[in-house]
């Protein structure tokens, strides 16, 4: 039973490296307006869906800024600053701080303690 398994994925392993070099890949050359379009839009992008996120529009209603100004403000930034602000959000921690996973910690072992009392 073994071997006849063993055969038939050795056999599925053969054909597929005989198969693999003669797949069809095209490689070209690209522009490098096009690669500078694409990331300046998908910064944008980032941008603008950091703002239309719940918590960060009412957090700019509550310092006094329309979310619609704040994306018509982003419209209007350059490339550069597009770029700037997208790799401080990039680069902003994501989730809670490490004091929720120490207080975790700490709970966990009380309970432990008290439990093995």
């Amino acid at each position: 039973m073994k071997s006849a398994w063993a055969r038939t994925f050795c056999r599925l392993l053969v054909v597929l490296m005989i198969w693999t070099p003669y797949q069809v890949a095209q490689a070209a050359m690209i522009g490098s307006d096009q690669v500078v379009t694409s990331s300046s839009s998908a910064d944008r992008g980032a941008v603008l869906s950091f703002i239309n996120r719940s918590d960060v529009a009412s957090q700019l209603q509550a310092l006094g800024l329309d979310p619609a100004s704040a994306k018509d403000r982003v419209a209007a930034m350059t490339d550069n600053e597009v770029q700037s602000l997208a790799g401080r959000i990039n680069s902003m921690p994501a989730g809670a701080d490490s004091s929720g996973v120490v207080l975790l910690i700490v709970v966990i072992a009380v309970i432990w303690w008290v439990w093995k009392r």
